[in-house]
């Protein structure tokens, strides 16, 4: 009887471990004991303060989702139950820490703040068994917990491929599953405009349909014919930045400028330094529909046709972000600021003569004076931009934060420069790029593997300790020129977003890849409990 018992007990604790090796992120302090917690459609959810009722609704939600119950939530302490309490800590300098502590009596989760409670939501939901059950054991554990980096976000490009507001929601789960804080979200480009700007209708009407696509890789071989079409209502805006705020999470929204403007040029020939010319099409494109005027364009690519600096194009613009900003609450503004040829500019009297009349080196010193114009608006609505790496082309606007995409080399230049920095090059964290040697769909970019994502260090290595403390964190893009629906956009995603989750959450130092490749096998049943697209070849 005796060999029985210890041979449970080594069952127990041997469970107990496999759990340790389950949890992405992986957590700053665990303290693993022996037993389990029972949790069921009979156990209740003690709250401390309404205000914890976010992280109620999400575990409740996910439960229901998952295991098909939700537990009853009361004020009133009660043994056997889960605890959600927020008591700020002086000794915490971490925003987003939380205590969990799970005992065969109960559970408790308290946070620095809200958000840390939230956080301790997210590290319970990955302890539950991954087989679908009425009674879910939960091993007995001690963690404490916070992230390394401030920011932790996600993009994703809507411009080319637009996606429902339901598939925008589920996006922003899988962001708030993995600790991550910011939804980035481009709503404009060249292939479509997908934000309701209420003072100029065209954007949508016109700048949110393009007649085609191309079929392929860019130039393409041929074109499907078929009107892509989508844009998001000011309503439908504000439900997701709700839900999105619901999950801690911040929406950035991207309005691009001054490049990547040709769906709002079709709207309003206008902007254009040359409204009369048409649209340009890529050599080699099979183009849909009319090709007169100004027109969405139907591939991918970087177009010439870009925003004159003029009073009738800021005077636009501004119009635009007082719409934008009023949606969302956010700090920063995305204000693009990348890929902006000059041609047109360099073409154009007006644009020669506004160079000579400002004093302007050249055409990067109008970008610089364009991209500085709509930062003094920004900032006198009490808002800061945020931008591609282009930005520092001709000098950078005062008071922006760089995101480095082309390599590490522009964040490096603004962090030298005192400016904050979001780390998001290409060759680390572009989740558009191909995750296998051989994909069996079209993708763009380099080889992008789940072990090189894991092991992006955002903080380079050249810069003094002052200066890397202007890194606030990094990024995953998705850019969707090759991804048309949600199915292709979650086999993107998945599982280098739980690699990324760790490299921003976890300490250097912690990371370990063979044991996250442990932990990522429990990992991948969870996705199959979230019922998304996921790639298990890991070359």
């Amino acid at each position: 009887m005796k060999m029985l018992t210890l041979f449970s007990l080594l069952l127990m604790a041997l469970a107990s471990r496999s759990q340790e090796l389950a949890i992405i992120p992986k957590p700053v302090h665990s303290q693993w004991g022996t037993g389990s917690f029972s949790l069921n459609r009979n156990t209740v959810l003690v709250l401390t303060s309404e205000e914890q009722g976010r992280s109620a609704s999400f575990l409740n939600e996910y439960l229901q989702q998952c295991y098909g119950f939700r537990l009853k939530t009361t004020q009133a302490p009660q043994n056997g139950a889960i605890t959600l309490s927020t008591t700020p800590s002086s000794a915490s300098a971490r925003e987003g820490r939380y205590v969990l502590e799970v005992t065969a009596s109960g559970i408790r989760i308290e946070g620095d703040t809200y958000q840390g409670t939230f956080y301790g939501i997210q590290t319970l939901i990955q302890l539950l068994p991954t087989e679908v059950s009425g009674d879910l054991a939960i091993p007995v554990v001690s963690i404490e917990d916070y992230p390394r980096f401030g920011y932790r976000g996600l993009m994703l490009d809507v411009g080319r491929h637009f996606f429902s507001v339901d598939f925008i929601k589920r996006y922003l789960d899988f962001i708030a599953l993995h600790k991550m804080n910011t939804f980035h979200w481009h709503l404009t480009d060249d292939q479509g405009w997908r934000i309701e700007i209420k003072k100029y209708p065209l954007l949508t009407q016109t700048g949110g349909c393009r007649n085609g696509t191309i079929i392929g890789h860019h130039p393409g071989t041929g074109n499907d014919n078929t009107p892509h079409c989508g844009y998001y209502t000011q309503d439908q805006v504000r439900d997701i930045v709700k839900y999105a705020a619901d999950r801690f999470i911040t929406v950035i929204p991207e309005i691009e400028m001054p490049g990547h403007s040709s769906a709002a040029i079709a709207a309003y020939p206008g902007l254009s330094c040359f409204p009369e010319e048409p649209t340009e099409i890529a050599k080699g494109v099979v183009w849909a529909g009319t090709s007169s005027g100004k027109q969405v364009q139907q591939s991918w690519g970087v177009y010439r046709d870009v925003y004159c600096p003029s009073d009738y194009t800021f005077g636009f613009l501004k119009d635009v972000l007082d719409e934008v900003m009023a949606l969302f609450p956010s700090k920063y503004i995305h204000i693009g600021g990348d890929e902006c040829p000059k041609d047109f500019w360099k073409k154009s009297p007006f644009c020669q003569s506004l160079i000579k009349a400002r004093g302007l080196k050249d055409e990067h010193g109008l970008q610089s004076y364009f991209i500085q114009t709509m930062e003094k608006y920004i900032n006198s609505k009490g808002r800061s931009i945020i931008g591609w790496d282009e930005i520092l082309e001709g000098g950078l606007a005062p008071n922006a934060t760089v995101m480095s995409w082309r390599g590490e080399e522009g964040g490096i230049d603004a962090a030298r420069q005192n400016h904050d920095v979001v780390m998001t090059p290409g060759k680390y964290v572009y989740l558009d790029h191909p995750q296998t040697k051989k994909e069996d769909s079209l993708t763009i970019g380099g080889y992008l593997p789940l072990e090189t994502v894991y092991n992006y260090e955002p903080i380079p290595s050249v810069l003094t300790p002052e200066e890397g403390k202007h890194v606030l964190g990094a990024q995953g893009n998705v850019w969707t020129e090759y991804m048309a629906n949600p199915a292709k956009v979650e086999y993107m995603l998945f599982p280098r977003l739980s690699a990324l989750s760790e490299v921003l959450w976890s300490e250097k130092e912690t990371r370990n890849y063979d044991q996250f490749l442990q932990r990522l096998q429990t990992q991948y049943k969870r996705y199959q409990l979230w019922k998304v697209t996921f790639n298990r070849a890991l070359n």
